[in-house]
Order: structure tokens, then C-alpha cells, then sequence
């Protein structure tokens, strides 16, 4: 196969790359992506700047392409980030494409000026028979190679494999110095206890909430938030008035999301308090 045919075939890929990220999402995706970015500017700008045949073996030009790649990528990120545009998911990809498609069209001219005999083309059929009579660098460089393409590999999975979104909720309540470890323990008669309810929500979805005070199983206040968007924090003062005296007075904190029924942690938060 000419090395024109595979330029040809990069550029088509690359193209399609935009159809996917406009479209679909998932697996696809991030599999043409990965390849586009760690294969394809390397492999195109050395198309350009040594488009011979006799320039470097074809272990090396496969190598030096990976490597270029991974560099060219975050050259032009640091670019990009110095325009209005900044990294973001299209100009990036605009980006990437645009130096593909020019340097594949330049190495495609300079094979076409070339000799038939000096153009780059690639033979598919693994060949090993001359394994022994390799230089111990060349093996090398092979073995180099391979590992390079099992990690790729490697690194693609690991992308493209779902993974499971943890979801939960961030729930604290905390004294007067803004510390949960600094209740006050001592209330005198009428005195106004002042606590800090936070709430931070990372359910990746807008949630509300409410919160239900007991004061030995008695119910003596609740509250309900507005509704947080994911990463939203809310944050309100809390204050209680024991309804009676007594030492070691239970006091609890139930969490509720969206209206339901149940709390939201098996276990409420609890301090004690003496009502003097």
C-alpha cells in the first residue's frame, strides 16, 4: 500500500472524527479520538518532512510517530490556550484536524514529485526470518515498538472502559468556630444554641433537600434547602431552643433528599447537650 493511500485514509478518519463527537457518544468515540491524537499528527508531519522511502525504517517512522504525536498535541494546547478560543473540545479538535489534513496534503505532494521507486510504501505481511541476522539495536527498536503499541492499547481500554459515576452527598454540621468538633455542650435556660448546617451536593443531578432536628426523638425543627445543582453547596445557621432541662439530651440531625421518606444516611448526626 502507497504511503498516499494511508495519508488518504488518516484524512478520512480524521474527518469522521468530527461526525462522532457532533453525534454520538461513548466507546467510538473515544476510540478514533485516542488514535487521532497519540498516532496521527506524528505520523503525517513526518509524511511531509521525509516523505522517502530510504529516510527511516519503517520501525522507526511508527515509533517516532507516537512520540511526535503525544508532543505536537500539547504544543498546540499551550497554543491554544494563549488565544480566546483557550482547550476546549472543538477548537481542539479543529485544531488537530486542520494540522493533519495540511501536512498529510504536503507529504502527499512531495511523494507525487518523488520517483517510484524512492515513494514510502508499506508491506502488511509480517516477515521474522530475518530476526538473527538483526542488529541488536534493531531488535531493539522493535521490541520497543511493540511495547509501545500494547501500552497504547492498554491506555485505550482504560479510556474507553465505562466507568461507574459515584454519587453522594456531602453533609455537615458544625459549632460556632466552624469546626465539627467544637459543639457547645452546656445550654442555660432559654439560651439559643447556634449550630451551621452545610450541604454539598454531588449527586450529578439537581437535588433538594431538607433537614429535621430531634431533640430526644421529639421533632423541633426543619428546614428545607432550594434546589442544588451538582457541586452546589448550601450552607445555613441553625438555631435551637431546648424545649426542657436535663443533662445528656440527644441531639439529632436527619438528612432527606428529594422529599422521600427515608434519610438519606442510616445514621443521623448526634451530639449531647446539657440544658441547665
Amino acid at each position: 500500500m502507497s504511503n498516499n493511500k494511508i495519508l488518504f485514509i488518516i484524512v478520512f478518519i480524521t474527518l469522521l472524527l468530527f461526525l462522532l463527537v457532533t453525534f454520538t457518544e461513548g466507546i467510538p468515540r473515544v476510540i478514533i479520538g485516542t488514535i487521532a491524537i497519540i498516532f496521527f499528527p506524528g505520523y503525517t508531519l513526518l509524511s511531509a518532512i521525509l516523505p522517502c522511502r530510504g529516510d527511516l525504517f519503517w520501525v522507526e517512522r511508527v515509533g517516532l510517530s507516537f512520540g511526535l504525536s503525544i508532543a505536537l498535541v500539547a504544543m498546540l494546547g499551550l497554543i491554544l490556550n494563549c488565544t480566546p478560543w483557550g482547550i476546549r473540545l472543538y477548537p481542539v479538535l479543529i485544531t488537530i484536524t486542520s494540522f493533519v489534513v495540511i501536512t498529510s496534503v504536503i507529504g502527499w505532494y512531495r511523494q507525487r514529485r518523488l520517483l517510484e521507486a524512492e515513494r514510502l510504501t508499506v508491506n502488511l505481511k509480517l516477515n521474522f526470518s530475518g530476526w538473527q541476522t538483526w542488529t541488536k539495536f534493531e531488535k531493539s527498536l522493535y521490541i520497543v515498538l511493540a511495547l509501545a503499541i500494547l501500552f497504547a492499547l492498554g491506555a485505550l481500554y482504560v479510556i474507553a472502559a465505562p466507568k461507574q459515576v459515584v454519587k453522594y452527598t456531602e453533609f455537615h454540621v458544625l459549632g460556632t468556630t466552624g469546626k465539627a468538633s467544637d459543639y457547645p455542650r452546656v445550654v442555660l435556660n432559654g439560651e439559643t444554641l447556634y449550630l451551621t448546617a452545610v450541604i454539598v451536593n454531588y449527586e450529578h443531578e439537581s437535588t433538594t433537600y431538607h433537614i429535621e432536628i430531634r431533640i430526644d426523638g421529639e421533632v423541633v425543627k426543619q428546614i428545607a434547602t432550594e434546589k442544588l445543582n451538582d457541586g452546589q453547596e448550601w450552607e445555613c445557621q441553625i438555631d435551637l431552643v431546648p424545649q426542657k432541662q436535663g443533662e445528656n439530651q440527644k441531639v439529632e440531625f436527619y438528612l432527606y433528599k428529594n422529599g422521600m421518606e427515608q434519610p438519606y444516611f442510616d445514621t443521623p448526626l448526634s451530639m449531647y447537650i446539657d440544658a441547665l
